[in-house]
């Protein structure tokens, strides 16, 4: 090799040690902002995106509970379905409710986030009666309703009676936002509502040997999860 070729080869080298000093930082950088996660918004217990208010670029609206005068701040579609559902029935078959005795969501902010009382944050839990947190706040007729209605919703709602930290005004969704479960129960309760006869204050007999049988299942379940 002659020394002209020497030199060429050098200064080509150069050449293109520069460019890599530009052009795979460039690269670099843009391969890293390709496999950058994007940030993780903050969840409630069960797995619901946590919204910071209601009624205002929100998946949390004021929505009313027919039958009942009350409005509650929940997550529209399958998760209103369903609590309205279990909020109607309490209403018809427990006690009558009043202004006062339903609260939906609530800011994260006060919520102990790794409880279930966090998912009021997500707007997938409503408190019924809330100044009525503690065990026993019912009688037994009414026990025997409630865990009809849950078994009705066929585990896709927990009431915290049953938690570790008892609040027994708390009822939350307990799947998470891919369970199919949400939107086939969803479904359901909306089609009853649209149909005379079924859902939320028509007659049922809680004490029918199946439903019975259905709700002591499941309440044994969910007391022991």
């Amino acid at each position: 090799m002659t020394r002209r070729n020497v030199v060429r080869t050098a200064a080509a080298a150069g050449v293109l040690a520069a460019a890599g000093s530009l052009v795979p930082g460039t690269a670099s950088a843009a391969s890293r902002a390709g496999t950058r996660q994007p940030r993780k918004l903050p969840t409630s217990a069960n797995g619901w995106t946590v919204e910071k208010e209601a009624n205002r670029i929100s998946t949390v609206w004021t929505r009313p509970v027919a039958g009942t005068g009350l409005s509650v701040d929940v997550r529209i579609g399958d998760v209103e379905a369903i609590l309205v559902h279990v909020i109607r029935r309490f209403h018809y078959e427990i006690e009558q409710l009043h202004r006062g005795d339903l609260v939906g969501w609530q800011p994260a902010r006060g919520l102990r986030g790794h409880l279930p009382e966090s998912n009021l944050a997500s707007g997938t839990a409503v408190r019924i009666r809330p100044g009525s947190r503690a065990k026993g706040g019912f009688f037994a007729p009414q026990l025997l309703v409630l865990r009809d209605i849950l078994a009705e919703c066929e585990g896709v709602v927990r009431w915290s009676g049953d938690d570790r930290n008892v609040d027994e005004s708390l009822f939350s969704i307990a799947a998470g936002p891919d369970d199919g479960r949400v939107r086939v129960l969803g479904d359901r309760f909306r089609r009853w509502g649209e149909m005379p006869g079924e859902g939320a204050g028509s007659p049922v007999d809680v004490r029918a040997p199946a439903r019975l049988r259905r709700a002591e299942g499941l309440a044994r379940a969910q007391s022991q999860s």
